[in-house]
């Protein structure tokens, strides 16, 4: 049997994570991982966006770019995902601030085929 390639979605958090004195030592073996090529790192449009914004340091973007040198799948955000990140804020599963973290869990569902039954009235 082939072995396979772990994937690993990350977020902004875990992409200046690396900058983060308080948690660098602890993150420092998984980006030592991807940058030999032992984790497949998956990336949404959300968290390009995010890296992108103005205020992200340049160190910041400066390493997501380096990242997306090494073996990583980007996924894009489907309109599925936005209605029902809308639908999580309509029905104050969480408040309009946490919409990007929504698009990024329904994201990653649906980027690992995962079958998620999203039923608010259970």
């Amino acid at each position: 049997m082939e072995n396979r390639k772990k994937r690993v979605y990350v977020d902004s958090s875990a992409v200046g994570g690396k900058f983060n004195k308080r948690i660098a030592k602890q993150t420092k073996p998984f980006w030592d991982a991807v940058e030999r090529g032992e984790i497949i790192i998956i990336v949404s449009d959300v968290l390009e966006q995010e890296i992108r914004n103005v205020s992200t340091p340049q160190r910041v973007k400066d390493f997501f770019n380096t990242l997306l040198q090494f073996q990583a799948v980007r996924v894009m955000t489907t309109e599925e995902v936005r209605m029902l990140a809308k639908r999580y804020i309509a029905e104050k599963v969480v408040d309009e601030s946490s919409f990007a973290d929504c698009v990024h869990v329904d994201g990653l569902g649906a980027s690992v085929g995962m079958c998620w039954e999203h039923n608010t009235n259970r």
